[in-house]
């Protein structure tokens, strides 16, 4: 796997794209710049690979575009050292900006064939989350509290279980809704645990799949 000058000058303008559209963190703006997205992409898309734009990685899944991985890492305001769990690691690239902003990182899959490539290719690249292949609904209580959750697929409701794993104090960030659009939603927990809802805009993602994981 080659990082030429090329796809260095392809970031910066991928940077420069997101960072027109409204991403104002550096911070995101600079693990963007640093992560080789065309590492993470079938030949058939490396050319395309800094296009602000989502590509399909198998298993019926896709690798966000860029500009909704940068908006949703900045409604989550990572802290260094946070503890984030992330539901859906997929192509895995989430799970590195979240790496490159510090954070310490669980991220789970329930599809095998992408968790099993995802937990060989990430550490072969050089991150380093703590993989688990499962049922995102329930999260990761054994591991819980969380300062962070970000769901990285299209949820129908917001739920119960992954509410009780975060921290008071914590956010999670999650696309609801049970058609092909859903809305941002960042769900606050306060110090006392009441839990404030606000909506961010629209989206577009996958559906978050629910019950058994899938073997396949």
């Amino acid at each position: 796997m080659i990082d030429s000058y090329k796809h260095k000058g392809l970031r910066k303008q991928l940077v420069e794209s997101i960072k027109k559209k409204g991403i104002t963190d550096e911070n995101i703006l600079d693990a963007i710049e640093k992560i080789p997205r065309h590492f993470f992409l079938d030949s058939t898309f490396q050319n395309l690979a800094y296009e602000d734009k989502p590509f399909p990685i198998g298993a019926g899944q896709t690798i966000s575009q860029p500009y909704t991985v940068a908006f949703q890492t900045q409604l989550l305001k990572v802290k260094r050292r946070d503890k984030i769990l992330e539901v859906g690691t997929g192509s895995g690239y989430q799970a590195c900006v979240l790496l490159e902003l510090g954070a310490v990182v669980y991220t789970i899959e329930r599809q095998k064939s992408l968790y099993q490539k995802t937990k060989v290719f990430l550490p072969s690249i050089g991150y380093q989350p703590k993989f688990f292949f499962g049922d995102g609904y329930k999260g990761l209580p054994a591991y819980a509290p969380f300062d962070k959750i970000i769901v990285t697929a299209g949820a129908p409701f917001i739920p119960e279980l992954l509410i009780e794993q975060l921290k008071n104090g914590g956010i999670m960030v999650i696309p609801v809704g049970s058609g092909d659009v859903q809305k941002m939603v960042t769900a606050t927990k306060s110090e006392t645990g009441k839990v404030i809802i606000e909506e961010h805009g629209t989206f577009r993602f996958v559906p978050l799949l629910q019950d058994k994981a899938n073997d396949n």
